[in-house]
């Protein structure tokens, strides 16, 4: 494959025009297309195999008439001092509030909260709330603003009157705050990128084709959108590890290229070598990263999957940029891929003796040889620190957030916490019990029974007169529970109920009851996620696992790289632990609600941050077997891999951890917090800790062991040759091997000059 890559190298390099101009088609090309596909659809949230799913697909078949899918907005009042919302000048605001609501665009009906049948005010007579229905025509993206400012000034004018009034609901919430993280982690990157190259021209070509690659995978998902059902959601990962990946690909080729001219070979020679050599490792780290989003299939939601999958086409897409865009755009820019002042060194090459390997010694060297000075208290002190960090963990609660984890100052917030003081705590989380009857079942009967049954129940306060479909065969009705959505006692409902009752329940009656709505969906959706953790964890490992012995030809070099993600991992989860559900400096960057941990938090973490450990792992070690193959013995190969990429493996991650953690820092929604620190966390704890630390000290332990692989085994694995051995025979066969270097042409001096 490197002889293959190093042909493909020199061929974009020669032909970068042409090249350039193909990748410009294809962009314009995908652009007309998205520019003519339909609308993206809205995101179809589902969990195959679920009871809260079977009970949805019963309602969606025997309940056409309901629109699962209406836009609501559930406005909540609250009389001052504890007076009753339902008399005098309290009343009249209500309904002044309802009066002007009701008038506003999109608008289907308004509930009357003091109506003598369905009406909702509190025992206590200090809240009432009333539900807003909207159009289906309201399209989100484009009238959520002017909804959102409409229903503001309503509530100010209640506000106005006397009454407390707050809201919950998509309208309530308003449009997402993006906080420019996106940008802030661009810029940070460039400024990363000009300081590793000394040059200007160098990160921009890094930045300018990992944005090429970003644009041609954003484009081409709202292309296929209709076709394939892609939600706007389904691109927001394919677009965040695109522009990663396509960053640091693009960095390690055009870092190999320069070391290639440094040697003293042609600008053609040099895109070559550095696409056969670093090529191969993009092209193995890129795999390894399509497994790891590809992978989240086996969690079994749909909206997941398709994330995954498109995530997994961007970083294919990433590696096609890196071995052709990438070599063309290092012909386009000529000699200055080097800084000036580097140029001025050498005015004849324009290439910089003083960068060359036998120059001065590099913090990657330094740090190296002090690692194996001590590699076993290294080790041992490496490990001790991630297991620490990674303590919190054992505590962890995972759940999914609702208007409870808003933050205090917001309206959702407010809104319910009004309802829970008026109506209590399990009134913001109640359950949808769906009856199903066959022939000969008298359905009412069975709800009847089901009512009678409820009364006294643990955890259940009240339930509502069950409505039932017009066959007579499907019924619904709502259980308030005690506690509220997102504690462990109204999942411990959830599961009682779906238990011994549900099975009691059907003997007496002959009536299948599910147990729905979005509370018992969330402890559904919690479960899936749990019980996917070792599946995935299973599949990404141990496919990732093989496909770095064919990398390294070795046993323990993946085996350790496994287990140091998972110390990685583990020891950021930890971190997350402590700030959003302890709250340990939470402040700091704006947490102000503490709650359990986002449910998909930990697969998704594993998928996004096993790929990306595994690009430091490719990199970093595919430079240390390199020198190995060449000769030099297994410690001085280790000082050699650092010296060559250290320096390039710690930009990679500086630029992540800035993406990631502009996130974490900017955003105002915890989950996009939690995400942006959690994998920033990751990022730091492996590069730094893992994969710069760990990994020498234990491969300084081992020494010669590190490579060894049975007999039977090598012969078995095909020969992958990431590390460039049969592309030096290729190229010793052909008068171009190390001891025979290609001089620079005039020819190409002045054509790229």
């Amino acid at each position: 494959m490197a002889t293959f890559l190093y042909k493909l190298g020199r061929l974009a390099f020669r032909r970068r025009w042409l090249v350039g101009l193909a990748w410009l088609a294809i962009l314009i090309g995908i652009g007309a297309g998205a520019a003519t596909a339909g609308d993206a659809p809205e995101d179809e949230f589902t969990l195959p195999g679920t009871e809260a799913q079977q009970a949805f697909d019963v309602l969606e078949e025997e309940f056409p008439q309901s629109n699962a899918d209406a836009v609501e907005t559930r406005i909540v009042f609250q009389a001052p001092d504890g007076g009753d919302i339902s008399t005098g000048a309290n009343r009249s605001a209500v309904d002044s509030v309802l009066n002007e609501a009701g008038n506003g665009d999109f608008v289907v009906s308004v509930t009357d909260p003091f109506a003598e049948e369905g009406g909702s005010v509190s025992p206590d007579g200090t809240t009432a709330y009333a539900t807003i229905v909207y159009s289906d025509d309201l399209h989100m993206e484009d009238d959520l603003p002017d909804m959102h400012e409409a229903l503001m000034n309503t509530m100010e004018d209640g506000r106005a009157q006397g009454i407390d009034v707050e809201a919950s609901g998509m309208i309530a919430m308003g449009e997402a705050e993006v906080g420019g993280g996106e940008a802030i982690g661009i810029l940070v990157a460039a400024l990363v990128l000009v300081i590793t190259f000394g040059s200007i021209v160098a990160a921009g070509l890094s930045l300018f084709t990992a944005l090429i690659g970003v644009g041609v995978g954003t484009l081409g998902i709202a292309a296929l959108s209709a076709t394939l059902g892609l939600s706007g959601t389904t691109g927001i990962l394919a677009t965040m590890i695109g522009l990663a990946v396509g960053i640091d690909y693009a960095l390690f080729i055009v870092s190999r290229y320069r070391a290639e001219l440094v040697e003293g070979h042609s600008r053609e020679e040099a895109a070559g070598r550095a696409v056969g050599t670093a090529g191969s490792a993009v092209v193995f780290a890129g795999l390894t990263v399509i497994i790891a989003l590809c992978g989240l299939a086996v969690v079994n939601v749909p909206l997941l999957t398709k994330m995954g999958v498109t995530a997994g086409a961007a970083v294919a897409l990433a590696v096609l940029i890196a071995l052709t865009l990438v070599p063309a755009a290092l012909g386009m820019v000529g000699k200055r891929i080097f800084g000036r002042s580097h140029r001025k060194q050498n005015p004849e090459t324009h290439v910089p003796a003083t960068l060359s390997r036998n120059g001065k010694e590099t913090m990657g060297v330094r740090w190296a040889r002090g690692v194996l000075r001590r590699p076993g208290l290294v080790l041992a002190g490496s490990v001790l620190g991630l297991g620490v960090l990674a303590l919190p963990v054992a505590d962890m609660e995972l759940g999914l957030p609702d208007d409870g984890t808003q933050a205090p100052d917001t309206t959702q917030r407010k809104a319910y916490d009004m309802l829970s003081d008026g109506f209590g705590a399990g009134f913001n989380g109640p359950l949808l019990l769906v009856l199903e009857g066959g022939d000969g079942v008298d359905l009412q009967a069975a709800a009847d029974t089901l009512t009678a049954d409820l009364e006294g129940y643990d955890d259940v306060v009240a339930t509502a007169p069950a409505v039932f479909n017009e066959a007579g065969n499907v019924g619904t009705m709502t259980v308030f529970p005690e506690s509220g959505p997102a504690s462990q006692e109204t999942t411990d409902l959830v599961t009682s109920l779906r238990g011994d009752f549900a099975d009691t329940f059907a003997d007496q009656t002959g009536a299948e009851l599910l147990v729905s709505g979005q509370t018992a969906a969330q402890s559904d959706f919690s479960t899936v996620m749990n019980d996917a953790l070792v599946p995935y964890l299973t599949l990404v490992v141990g496919l990732a696992f093989i496909l770095l012995v064919l990398v390294f030809r070795s046993i323990l070099v993946p085996l350790k790289a496994a287990l140091g993600f998972l110390l990685s991992v583990l020891a950021a989860l930890g971190i997350v632990v402590a700030v959003f559900q302890w709250g340990w400096v939470a402040s700091l960057i704006g947490v102000e609600e503490t709650g359990p941990i986002m449910s998909m938090m930990p697969i998704f973490m594993i998928g996004v941050i096993f790929g990306l450990a595994m690009d430091y792992e490719v990199f970093l070690v595919t430079r240390i077997r390199e020198a190995h193959v060449h000769g030099e013995d297994a410690h001085q190969a280790i000082v050699t891999g650092f010296r060559l990429n250290a320096r390039v493996v710690t930009a990679a991650a500086i630029i992540m951890i800035s993406v990631f953690g502009a996130f974490a820092a900017v955003s105002a929604e915890a989950m996009i917090k939690m995400m942006g620190l959690g994998m920033a966390s990751a990022v730091l704890l492996d590069a730094f800790v893992v994969r710069m630390t760990i990994v020498p000290a234990l491969m300084g332990l081992v020494g010669e062991r590190a490579w060894w692989l049975p007999k039977w085994l090598n012969r078995a694995l095909p020969n992958v040759d990431v590390e460039g051995e049969s592309l030096e025979r290729y190229l010793k066969a052909n008068g171009k091997g190390r001891d025979s270097l290609e001089p620079e042409r005039e020819t190409e001096t002045a054509s790229v000059g």
